[in-house]
């Protein structure tokens, strides 16, 4: 999903800016020095043009198709942006995936406490914090963020995390898990903060 709303994001821009730089570019020619360097075949607008001339709206306004199309356009647009623009807040952790039994649901966030919980034993693991976000399709996307405690290497710490997160897979069938595992190194002494 979040691959989605990023290919969508990038695609949008794109065409936005591909269209400013193609009007730009366009209004850029018509400066005489710029004329100049065109080449022949070039087709530049004269001195002094713009996009859209004083008469064009006049002209548009009278033939038929304009009145219908352009509240229909506004709406068609409206309706799109708002859909994209609920997509873009829609992260999927107020979803609760269903339960084999019937009628059941677990909430995401009482399971990223207990994969949180369960990473939190593993010996040299200071602190966890463990997200879970439910994605269509019957997937679910665990973020595991795990801080080392001083002096313990990640690979001390990496099959037991393996472990933990292999027992989550397990827990969360029939939904696939897919896991993102990061780790850090706790500081050794927080420094004092002065209010």
């Amino acid at each position: 999903m979040r691959a989605t709303h990023t290919a969508v994001n990038r695609t949008a821009l794109g065409v936005t800016g591909l269209g400013l730089l193609l009007a730009g570019s366009w209004l850029a020619a018509t400066d005489r020095t710029v004329t100049r360097q065109l080449p022949s075949w070039w087709a530049s607008p004269g001195t002094g043009a713009v996009l859209l001339g004083p008469g064009w709206p006049a002209q548009v306004r009278g033939e038929g198709w304009w009145t219908p199309s352009v509240p229909a356009g506004s709406i068609g647009l409206t309706l799109v942006f708002a859909y994209w623009a609920l997509g873009q807040g829609s992260s999927g952790a107020g979803r609760r995936p269903a339960l084999p039994s019937p009628g059941c649901t677990v909430r995401p966030r009482a399971l990223g406490e207990a994969v949180a919980a369960r990473a939190s034993a593993v010996p040299g693991v200071a602190r966890t914090h463990a997200r879970v976000l439910p994605r269509r399709g019957r997937r679910l996307e665990v973020e595991l963020r795990v801080w080392l405690a001083p002096d313990t290497s990640p690979d001390a710490v990496l099959p037991a995390l393996r472990t933990v997160t292999a027992e989550a897979e397990g827990a969360a069938a029939p939904y696939t898990t897919h896991t993102r595992l990061r780790l850090s190194a706790a500081s050794h002494h927080r420094a004092p903060h002065v209010r």
